[in-house]
């Protein structure tokens, strides 16, 4: 049951010190997940519910990579910098989750790590054996 770091290769990962995601045993942590695509640019500026479908995706690549899928979420966090936007985000989380139903927490913070991004969302997961 050993511990296994997935790197994402952002510039934040060694400054902060820390990895897309990692899978202790059957258990999949996923960082805090923005709308930056692989150029380092900011996608869908102005558009929360956007920005969340680009997120879930990445989130979905990252859970594969660690070998887990979306039906092994069991707890999504939700971070937005206009709590307005919570039901476009919604919108785009039960797209993705509506069948699962994981635990969720939706907040408003108020900066997030670039201009420009509205939403970041982080998962946990649980691979049944």
């Amino acid at each position: 049951m050993g511990r296994h770091n997935l790197s994402s290769g952002t510039k934040w990962e060694p400054i902060v010190g820390y990895s897309q995601a990692v899978r202790v045993g059957n258990t999949v942590y996923v960082s805090g997940t923005v709308a930056i695509n692989d150029g380092g640019e900011v996608v869908y500026p102005g558009n929360a519910g956007e920005q969340a479908r680009f997120i879930l995706k990445k989130i979905k690549a990252v859970l594969a990579n660690a070998g887990a899928e979306l039906a092994d979420v069991v707890r999504t966090r939700i971070y937005l910098v206009n709590i307005d936007d919570w039901e476009a985000v919604g919108q785009a989380h039960a797209e993705y989750f509506s069948a699962i139903r994981p635990a969720t927490t939706i907040v408003e913070v108020l900066h997030l790590i670039a201009p420009g991004l509205m939403v970041e969302i982080e998962a946990e997961a649980v691979i049944e054996p």
